[in-house]
């Protein structure tokens, strides 16, 4: 009997086809779990089916104290301790009612415990005496209720699942050290050869019982790895257990010689040090260069990457080529993962939890509808199947109608997987079958297209597995009581189900690079093996199992704690330096929440004892930012002509044109000659541009209704106005986001808040119009287009500038630009030159926009001395509406700011001269603060 991987089971099935010579027979290979199970008489129960029956009765025990049932969903963690609890204490052959004995008197435990030894009776006295100090606080109440319940929780959970034909694998174990199998005749079998055990270390008590029963019997031979560098010195943790096998358990190695293989050679060991998780897999590709060789000739097989820290499996998949150059040519390069690969990496997970997250949203939420967000992750979803067209008619519609929640109804309307996956589940029982149908439609389309891979079927295949043994489970405790049983909580259970899915990936573990955990690695000897991981905390780890069986309790029972975490994990460690010819030890330095960046004690322990030489290597990888682009664009004849539209009237420049050429020439050149635009996208959290669009809307319709009466502007008349600002928000919402001021829109709580916002700034404005009232309304959103000359290189050019004001006042005589902004725009400047500058960080953006909306107007309208306001609505409360030069306000010196307009002039003509240049590139600013929202950041070598 051999307690072996697949892995395992090839190398030894091809030692023996060597040693033999001929065909044989095979011998039949079993786990440990596996040739118990043999004597079972009973099915094994699988862990819902464990679940169920502890949860109902775990209640009916709560209830009959008088207390309240529990929920499934919060009773869930607290039966995975409790069955392993249960499980610990079968397989080391515990009585539970001893164990869970409450002692009010110390006295009693040397009375009732006479058994234990000295030291474990000191164990069980010293976690009482905590109890008998406090027995009032909470905690310890609840501790208390929940021991006295665990004797008749343990008894009962193992009669219920008797009464169905069941049993769990620790009753196993315990049933059959008690020599009460319920197949009493399960070794017959064998009865021809012997029962061959292999590579144990760390036994059960229950393990032990039967070990010695079968020797006894003279039915069982033992195979022992050991080694006299840790068997001999009982400081060694890693010979712990081995040890006590031979010593207390008396069981004979059939390796009858003491054998030193540590001590026998000297070793090198490279240890190499990294900076970051991911890092530790990135080291391989130099290290294992000197090893590709040793793949073509009898060695093949002989390379080991072992990893004790197991979530590294995917950085070393994703790192290992799958191929190698030599002297020979290209060479294909075999990887065996004996490792299972977990579904929780793999795209079949991401659609399981898109789709769990999707019914959540709908049943937490009691809605119809779904974020749009899940609805693009449907369509992006590789194995979903969805066709570039149809996606990108379904992603338009939802940018056209702003659906940030989709109607389910319309999804469903759909055919094939789009309705199958957005179908709400109504019920408890449909729900492991309407996840079913989305996984088998899925694995259809996949055949059907000839797109499936091997280890998606897989996976498809072990979730559909999966899932029957839930639905099973699960309806047969729903025939009897529904328990409370929510549809929530069965997602739940769905979401674990699936999370610790994995399959094995296909190889060939005799040839090749060989990838396992450290637990794979037992019996396995290789020339050269790479450790990963070898970090402490990982190897070994220094956390057990939650428990609700208190450490002093376990100790004084003989259950196992954390030291036998620590000789377990050394022997295997050890065990794998044996007869190895060489030794890589890889750890992460870095530090984070999950790492201290020490190196294991094992390998401190190892250089300290062993004599080996020790080689360390700093692995860093190259870091360097990469190096802006020098993005310049000529202005060829092409981009010449493009520029000429607007000398030729064909195109006009706008205000924010100008600022944009200011801002940085190159984002001019995207947006208003390349014509690149933003991609347009479903907005679900309103941006600063709706809420500044939403605010014009609301100003402009405010007073146009006013402007129907009278153009004249009073503070009454403003204050009766305001009454209305609520309806107004909404109807600009509906009009900015839906282009629709009467679509019907049910607002969240997100979109509230915006509502909020556009009418506290319009509450701003308002407030500064009824201290300036009465005025007089001349125009609103006024447009109006001028011809502007300049000169470029001597000769007269002719362009067509255009501006839309927001609104147009008149009181005393002076009349007003008004323009509004809700961003930070400041209304300080020192000089219009600084104003300018493509590389200063003192631009002013409202500045020359209110600039130019005046010269436009004045021009236009044959005007002069027109005052140019900024209502800066996050400032205007402050600082008013007017520009300041220094500390002076413009329009308090009205000679001031005639002159500044035609500096405003001749600076906005030497721009213009430039933007039309054809000697002068389009280049991007070196400010980088012009880059902060721009969209074509990484176009412009950002």
């Amino acid at each position: 009997m051999l307690q072996l991987s697949l892995t395992i089971n090839a190398y030894l099935q091809k030692h023996l086809a060597d040693i033999i010579q001929k065909p044989f027979w095979s011998p039949s290979f079993f786990t440990i779990q596996e040739f118990f199970a043999l004597s079972a008489g009973a099915q094994l129960a699988d862990a819902f089916t464990q679940f169920f029956t502890l949860f109902k009765v775990y209640n009916k025990l709560v209830m009959e104290e008088g207390g309240n049932p529990i929920e499934p969903a919060k009773f869930y963690p607290i039966a995975r301790i409790i069955l392993s609890d249960f499980a610990q204490i079968d397989n080391d052959l515990v009585e539970s009612g001893k164990l869970f004995q409450e002692l009010e008197d110390i006295a009693e435990i040397d009375l009732q415990f006479d058994y234990l030894t000295a030291e474990q009776q000191e164990f069980l006295k010293s976690f009482w005496t905590s109890y008998t100090e406090g027995k009032q606080k909470k905690q310890q109440e609840q501790f208390i209720r929940m021991w006295r319940r665990m004797p008749a929780l343990y008894e009962q959970f193992h009669a219920a699942l008797k009464e169905k034909g069941m049993i769990t694998i620790g009753q196993v174990y315990r049933q059959l050290a008690e020599d009460r199998p319920g197949k009493p005749d399960f070794t017959d079998a064998f009865a021809a050869g012997k029962l061959v055990f292999v590579g144990f270390n760390a036994l059960s008590q229950a393990e032990a019982v039967v070990f010695r029963r079968l020797q006894e019997a003279g039915k069982a031979v033992f195979y022992f790895d050991t080694d006299t560098y840790y068997m001999n010195d009982k400081s060694q943790e890693a010979g712990l257990f081995l040890r006590k096998n031979f010593e207390r358990n008396g069981l004979i190695n059939a390796f009858t010689e003491p054998r030193s293989y540590l001590k026998a050679t000297s070793k090198t060991i490279n240890v190499y040090q990294t900076q970051g998780h991911a890092a530790e897999a990135k080291v391989l590709h130099e290290a294992l260069q000197k090893d590709y060789p040793k793949l073509k000739d009898s060695r093949s097989g002989q390379i080991a990457l072992i990893l004790a820290d197991e979530s590294l499996l995917l950085p070393v998949l994703q790192t290992i080529p799958t191929q190698y150059q030599d002297v020979d040519g290209i060479q294909r390069l075999d990887l065996n993962v004996t490792m299972g690969y977990p579904l929780a990496a793999s795209s079949v997970y991401g659609l399981a939890d898109l789709w769990l997250c999707v019914q959540a949203q709908m049943i937490e939420g009691k809605k119809d509808t779904v974020n749009f967000k899940e609805v693009e992750a449907f369509l992006s979803h590789p194995l979903t199947g969805a066709t570039e067209r149809s996606r990108n008619k379904i992603q338009d519609r939802l940018i056209l109608e702003q659906l940030t929640e989709v109607p389910v109804s319309r999804l469903t309307a759909q055919k094939g997987l789009l309705a199958l996956f957005f179908a709400p589940v109504k019920a408890v029982e449909e729900a492991t079958l309407a996840f079913q149908e989305v996984i088998k439609h899925i694995l259809e389309q996949q055949l059907a297209q000839k797109t499936l891979k091997q280890t998606e079927a897989d996976l498809f295949i072990a979730t559909l597995k999966e899932l029957n043994r839930l639905h099973d489970t699960l309806t047969e405790h729903l025939l009897i009581s529904r328990d409370g049983f929510s549809l929530p909580f069965v997602l739940s259970l769905i979401q674990k189900a699936v999370q610790g899915i994995s399959v094995p990936l296909s190889g060939e573990p005799l040839e090749g690079i060989q990838v396992m955990g450290l637990l794979e690695s037992r019996n396995l000897d290789f020339e050269h093996i790479y450790v990963l991981g070898v970090n402490e905390g990982v190897l070994p780890q220094t956390s057990i199992a939650t428990s609700f069986i208190p450490d002093s309790i376990r100790r004084a029972h003989g259950l196992p704690v954390i030291e036998n975490l620590d000789a377990i994990s050394a022997y295997m460690f050890y065990r794998l330096l044996q007869r190895a010819d060489q030794v890589s030890l890889v750890y992460n330095v870095q530090t984070d929440e999950s790492n201290t960046g020490e190196p294991s004690r094992f390998l401190r322990q190892l250089e300290y004892e062993s004599g080996y030489q020790f080689n360390y290597f700093i692995h860093q990888q190259d870091v360097a930012t990469e190096t802006r682009l020098p993005v310049r664009i000529k202005k060829d004849p092409q981009v010449m002509y493009l520029l000429n539209k607007y000398l030729s009237g064909e195109n006009r420049l706008s205000a924010t044109a100008i600022t944009t050429y200011v801002s940085c020439p190159l984002q001019f050149f995207y947006r208003y000659v390349a014509r690149i635009e933003e991609p347009k996208d479903v907005v679900e959290n309103v941006e600063a541009n709706v809420i500044g669009l939403m605010l014009h809307w609301v100003l402009e319709t405010f007073y146009r209704d006013l402007l129907k009466v009278n153009a004249m502007m009073t503070k009454e008349r403003i204050r009766e106005k305001r009454k209305e600002l609520g309806t107004l928000c909404e109807r600009a919402y509906a009009k900015i986001v839906f282009n629709d001021e009467k679509h019907a829109v049910n607002h969240n709580g997100m979109q509230k808040v915006v509502l909020a916002i556009v009418a506290a700034y319009a509450d701003i404005v308002l407030d500064k119009d009824e201290e300036y009232a009465p005025f007089k309304i001349l125009d609103l959103e006024k447009k109006d287009e001028i011809n502007f000359k300049f000169q470029l290189k001597g000769v007269e050019k002719n362009i067509r500038l255009h501006g839309i004001i927001d609104r147009i006042d008149q009181k005393d005589g002076i009349v007003r630009i008004v323009d509004y902004k809700t961003g930070s725009d400041d209304l300080r400047f020192s000089s219009l030159e600084e104003v300018f500058e493509t590389n200063g960080k003192k631009q002013n953006k409202a500045l020359i926009q209110t600039l130019f909306y005046t010269h436009v107007f004045e021009q236009a309208n044959a005007l002069s001395n027109v005052e140019p306001n900024v209502y800066s609505i996050r400032n205007m409360r402050n600082e008013g509406a007017l520009f300041m030069e220094g500390k002076a306000k413009l329009p308090l010196e009205g000679e001031r700011l005639e002159a500044i307009k035609k500096e405003f002039i001749a600076l906005l003509s030497t721009k213009l001269a430039a933007l039309f240049d054809e000697d002068i590139p389009f280049i991007p600013t070196t400010n980088e603060e012009s880059f902060t929202y721009s969209p074509y950041t990484t176009l412009c070598g950002m």
